[in-house]
């Protein structure tokens, strides 16, 4: 059995998945801002430690460990950064493909 196309594109449906995606859209949306600045904070504070080891380590075994340490972290920190700025980004698009109306953000 063949149904023409016209007769499914004259057909509108409503999105069966608006229920479950507008909770999620907007969690991730409420979330999204705190998170950064959370993640922002304990990074930084992450790697000032890591500095202040580094600097005070006084074996050259220690120094390596301590700058690799801080290497890692400092790669972690910037992949979180750069993930998270996607996310932000890419909230728009990814709603308007999935068919949900984004809510405004919550202003600080």
């Amino acid at each position: 059995m063949r149904i023409p196309l016209a007769f499914l594109a004259a057909t509108p449906s409503p999105n069966p998945f608006e229920s479950i995606a507008q909770p999620i859209v907007g969690l991730l949306n409420m979330v999204v801002g705190p998170a950064l600045l959370i993640v922002g904070a304990i990074g930084t504070i992450w790697c000032i430690l890591l500095g202040v080891k580094l600097a005070k380590a006084e074996e050259q075994q220690d120094r390596d460990k301590a700058k690799n340490s801080l290497k890692n972290a400092i790669i972690g920190f910037v992949a979180i950064f750069v993930l998270m700025a996607v996310l932000n980004i890419a909230m728009k698009p990814l709603a308007d493909w999935a068919g949900v109306t984004l809510l405004p953000s919550p202003s600080p």
